[in-house]
C-alpha cells in the first residue's frame, strides 16, 4: 500500500481485512468485490506460518489457502476484473531442485514435505491462470517471492518465520540478561531473503507491465546458510550469548536460491536493498514497535 500511494495519488486503494471480509467464504468474496469494485486485484491474503506452524496444521494450509485463492479468481473473473495479481511461494518447488531455482523446474516433483500442503495449494491457483487465460482470456499473472522479511513482520514466535523469530529470540534474551538462545535444525540448509520494499516494488512493477501466465520468482540472488543468517542476527542485535541448536527440529528444504533472469528480462526488475541494511531496519522497526 506504501509503494502504491508513492507511485500515485490517484490511485483508489482497498485493502479489507479478514475482519471484514472472510475469503474462504464465497458469499463474503462477493461482497468485498461488489463493496470495492476493483480494476486491479493483488492477492496477498494467506494462511501461513513457518515450519512448526505448517507441520501442525497441514489440512488447513492446505485448504484455506486453495479456497480462498480458486474462489477468488472465479469471482473476480465474473465481475470483470481486469488485471489479477497471484502471489505464489518458493514452498512449491520440488524438494530438490537444481540451484538456482528456475521456473522452468516448478513440476519436476514433490515439494518439500513440511511445506506441501501450502504450496500445492498455491501452486493450484499457477493452473487456474494458464487455464482461465486459455479459456476466457482473462488476464492474471503468477509470482514467487522468495522468503520475505522487514518492517512489520510477524514476530510471533508461533508462526513466525526464521528472520523475525531469531531478532525477537535474541532482544528477549538480551533484556532478560539469558545466557543462550535456541534455533531449530542443524544451521546448514540455505535459504534466500528478500527485503519487503522490494517485494512491493516488484509486485507492483510486475502487475504494471507484465502479462502472462508464466511464473515468475522474486528474489534477491544471495544464499546463506540458516547457521550463517543466525549469527548475523545476533551480532546484528548485539546479543552476546550462544545459539542452542536443536537438531530434534527439522531444518525443511535443504537449499534456496533463485535464477531471477525472467523478471529481469520481462518486466524490468531486480532487488536493490543491501541485505544488513535491511537487517538493520527490520531491528529497527521491532524495538521500536514492540
Amino acid at each position: 500500500m506504501d509503494e502504491l500511494e508513492r507511485r500515485s495519488d490517484t490511485v483508489d486503494i482497498s485493502a479489507p481485512t479478514s475482519d471484514e471480509y472472510d475469503l474462504r467464504e464465497k458469499e463474503e468474496i462477493h461482497e468485498a468485490l461488489a463493496a470495492c469494485k476493483p480494476d486491479v486485484v493483488v492477492h496477498l491474503a494467506a494462511t501461513v506460518g513457518g515450519i512448526g506452524a505448517n507441520r501442525r496444521n497441514p489440512g488447513k494450509y492446505f485448504y484455506e489457502n486453495a479456497i480462498m485463492g480458486i474462489e477468488l479468481m472465479e469471482q473476480a473473473r465474473r465481475f470483470g476484473v481486469e488485471k489479477f495479481t497471484i502471489l505464489g511461494t518458493i514452498c512449491s518447488y520440488p524438494n530438490h531442485t537444481e540451484i538456482p531455482f528456475s521456473e522452468e523446474d516448478l513440476f519436476d516433483g514433490y515439494p518439500e514435505e513440511t511445506n506441501a500442503p501450502y504450496g500445492i495449494a498455491k501452486k493450484a491457483l499457477l493452473t487456474q491462470s494458464w487455464a482461465y487465460r486459455q479459456q476466457y482470456g482473462f488476464d492474471s499473472i503468477y509470482l514467487m517471492p522468495v522468503n520475505l522479511y522487514g518492517p512489520r513482520d510477524d514476530f510471533d514466535l508461533e508462526t513466525s518465520h526464521v528472520i523475525p523469530a531469531i531478532i525477537r529470540k535474541c532482544i528477549e534474551a538480551q533484556e532478560r540478561g539469558d545466557s543462550s538462545i535456541t534455533a531449530w535444525g542443524t544451521g546448514e540448509p540455505t535459504r534466500e531473503f528478500l527485503y519487503v520494499k522490494d517485494a512491493a516494488d516488484g509486485i507492483l512493477t510486475a502487475t504494471e507491465r507484465y502479462d502472462s501466465s508464466d511464473p515468475v520468482n522474486l528474489g534477491s540472488g544471495r544464499e546463506i546458510s540458516i547457521h550463517d543468517l543466525v549469527n548475523t542476527i545476533v551480532d546484528a542485535t548485539g546479543f552476546e550469548g550462544t545459539v542452542e541448536w536443536d537438531t530434534s527440529k527439522p531444518d525443511g528444504q535443504p537449499r534456496r536460491k533463485l535464477d531471477t533472469t525472467r523478471a529481469e528480462e520481462r518486466f524490468g526488475w531486480e532487488a536493490t536493498t543491501d541485505f544488513e541494511e535491511g537487517l538493520e531496519r527490520t531491528i529497527g522497526w521491532f524495538r521500536k514497535h514492540r
